[in-house]
């Protein structure tokens, strides 16, 4: 284990525990660590995740302003909208995963294209659904994880790897807590109708 892998691990769990816990800090925590873990990912031959981790610093800076300013500049509150609106997202999420390992399987030297290219169409999809304070945001995390925890250990990335193992409890838990801030926050109308 490099000393950048482990400040990035210890930044990226910053950022997710922040995020968990609905916090606005996790944005510029994140932003730190992904730019260290795209060096890192670099350098174990996972491209599609460089890519992601680039594609976070970029979000995470959006994400921010949108928290902090939403769209009529209040902030953004936690919203669930029905699952059915995942639908697309999900369809996309495996076409691109597809299409995407297809590339690196073909054009690079690239370890397990496949999964490789899993997390990354994921996490995009649960980053996006993140900046828009939405409550399906960890589900996806938890999928993301699933795949991440064997890939990373795989390619020695060991602490990477135990540390996604506490992302998905984390998920779990940031789950269930988004639910109830959703629920508590929801308007009359929308409540009953969502029961």
């Amino acid at each position: 284990m490099s000393p950048l892998e482990l400040a990035a691990n210890v930044l990226a769990t910053a950022s997710i525990v922040l995020a968990a816990r609905n916090n606005v800090h996790t944005w510029w925590t994140g932003i730190v660590g992904c730019g260290a873990f795209a060096v890192v990912f670099y350098d174990a031959h996972l491209y599609a995740d460089v890519v992601l981790q680039v594609f976070f610093v970029g979000a995470s800076v959006v994400g921010w302003w949108q928290w902090l300013r939403g769209d009529h500049g209040a902030p953004l509150p936690i919203s669930e909208p029905p699952w059915t609106r995942l639908i697309p997202s999900v369809a996309l999420g495996l076409l691109g995963t597809l299409g995407y390992g297809l590339l690196l399987h073909r054009f690079t030297s690239a370890y397990a294209p496949f999964a490789d290219s899993s997390v990354l169409v994921f996490s995009l999809i649960a980053q996006l659904l993140l900046m828009q304070r939405r409550v399906h945001t960890w589900p996806f995390w938890l999928l993301v994880n699933s795949i991440a925890v064997p890939l990373y250990a795989s390619r020695g990335l060991y602490l990477t790897s135990a540390l996604y193992a506490g992302y998905w409890i984390n998920a779990i838990v940031a789950w269930r807590s988004w639910w109830r801030l959703a629920r508590a926050h929801a308007p009359p109308a929308t409540t009953a109708e969502a029961v």
